[in-house]
């Protein structure tokens, strides 16, 4: 006879589960010194992975030792890398482990390919846990792996930036990574959620951090400039902008790397890599929301819409009613 679930203490668990504060002490084990940790946030689908992908292999290319680590839960960072194939993530691979007794070891979770070596952190399942909590059990078991005494020149991160919270938040929070890098297009959208990432860098320099933005990446150039302004509005450089390409899109889409010298392409790459390596971590000025709207025409973005406050009858609609006033009214003497 199959059991039917409780659903009352299943409701009850993830209430539970849902109150608890993310803890984010994750050791800070001093790396390297010649490492450099690198944060890269985006808005989701604005290109992170095909920009550190091809980063990533042009530094190899050049000869750098180059780690690069997915903490995005839809785990496609290395996709392209990868030829579309899919990579185990940690957090999956830890628990397939544990429920055999086995230990995870670093050829069950990290590959590579020309010269770059790559993991995905991974995510809960949809339902069963939290996106920025699976970020920091995923930071866990790098430690246990020893991750502070890998010999890498270049630590490459890769966020989502839609949410700059929790576990999403950590380089920034506990100063886990030098720098950070945004990528952002010509679109409000994606510019939004650079700004969001500047906003919470200056938050946590406020609090004693010491991460800054080393720039921004304009993927999918168009050429009409909104992303320039934004970056010059906050005082941060453009690095590179990597052009609206159907030559682009089509090997992304096909899952060939451009980013080597055996293609047009290369000489951007490199152009990126040298800048990422090089620029150093600025203290953002983010913008307020009505000074990220003044980026675009007022008609694109409805900036210059007037807000008509609503009242109590607009709210009740059919169900208002003229109420007898309390108020006393004196006759004049």
């Amino acid at each position: 006879m199959t059991e039917v679930p409780n659903l009352k203490d299943f409701d009850t668990r993830l209430r539970d589960e849902a109150a608890i504060e993310p803890s984010l002490e994750i050791p800070q084990d001093p790396p390297s010194k010649k490492t450099q940790i690198i944060a890269i946030y985006g808005k989701g689908g604005i290109g992170k992975s095909f920009t550190l992908a091809n980063l990533s292999h042009m530094m190899a290319e050049m000869g750098k030792r180059v780690l690069l680590i997915g903490c995005d839960p839809k785990s496609d960072t290395t996709s392209l890398l990868f030829g579309g194939k899919a990579c185990p993530t940690i957090i999956e691979t830890s628990t397939r482990k544990k429920l055999a007794g086995e230990e995870v070891k670093i050829g069950d979770v990290c590959f590579k390919r020309g010269g770059v070596f790559a993991m995905e952190l991974g995510g809960p399942e949809v339902g069963r846990g939290c996106g920025g909590r699976g970020i920091i059990h995923g930071f866990e078991l790098l430690e246990k792996l020893g991750f502070h005494d890998w010999d890498f020149d270049y630590v490459l991160l890769d966020f989502l930036g839609d949410v700059v919270c929790g576990g999403f938040g950590l380089p920034i929070a506990r100063d886990m990574a030098q720098k950070v890098i945004v990528v952002g297009s010509n679109d409000l959208q994606s510019l939004y959620v650079a700004n969001n990432v500047c906003s919470a860098v200056e938050y946590f320099r406020k609090l004693g951090g010491n991460v800054g933005v080393a720039g921004l990446v304009i993927n999918k150039d168009d050429g009409t400039g909104e992303a320039a302004a934004f970056a010059k509005a906050v005082n941060i450089p453009v690095l590179a902008s990597i052009p609206a390409d159907d030559d682009l899109r089509r090997k992304s889409a096909n899952y060939q790397i451009v980013g080597s010298n055996a293609t047009q392409w290369g000489p951007l790459f490199e152009i990126l890599a040298n800048a990422v390596a090089d620029a150093p971590p600025l203290r953002p000025k983010p913008l307020t929301q009505d000074g990220l709207l003044g980026l675009f025409d007022a008609e694109t973005t409805g900036s210059n819409f007037v807000l008509e406050p609503a009242s109590d009858a607009d709210m009740r609609g059919s169900f208002a009613a003229v109420k007898p006033s309390l108020e006393v009214v004196y006759d004049n003497v």
